[in-house]
């Protein structure tokens, strides 16, 4: 069976760093192989809170989408996310699936609107991904990229090494 490639948006507003690191460690132990983009720090858009940090991970599967659903709620929960708080809050940690392969899936909310909503998400994805083809979009995400109004969302390149410090 053909691995699937499979990109995850990464956030965290509360004990950032650690969250973080945890949550890559989790998914480096499950996936094996990933792929990091470099880190922003963006401010909380539609809500009260501490600036988020984001990210966007690439991995290879052969699970199926339910599985990886299920996966990254699991990590979400370990790291003291719950799923039954009010939206638009602080959050210790929110993975996002943004793309599975090139299925298409209202359902599953695949590929996310986020990509091409917000530059927290479409701009780490550029940094890993610049000749990926969005599934709807039918564009490079370089020319997604290209195209967004970075004016209306102002997001900051953080130090490579900030995963490596306290």
């Amino acid at each position: 069976m053909k691995k699937i490639q499979v990109y995850v948006g990464i956030g965290s507003n509360i004990d950032k760093v650690k969250n973080i690191r945890g949550c890559l460690s989790y998914l480096k132990d499950f996936f094996g192989e990933i792929k990091i983009s470099p880190i922003y720090k963006s401010k909380a858009i539609g809500m009260e809170g501490n600036d988020f940090y984001n990210l966007v991970v690439r991995f290879k599967t052969n699970l199926g989408i339910k599985a990886i659903e299920s996966k990254l709620r699991e990590i979400e929960y370990h790291f003291g996310r719950k799923r039954d708080q009010l939206p638009h809050t602080p959050r210790t940690l929110d993975i996002d699936l943004l793309l599975f392969g090139n299925l298409i899936s209202e359902k599953h909310n695949v590929p996310r609107g986020d990509i091409t909503n917000y530059s927290f998400v479409l701009k780490p994805l550029y940094d890993i991904e610049p000749d990926l083809i969005h599934p709807t979009a039918g564009e490079k995400v370089s020319i997604l990229w290209k195209k967004f109004d970075k004016s209306m969302q102002s997001i900051q390149s953080l130090e490579s090494n900030i995963l490596d410090s306290n």
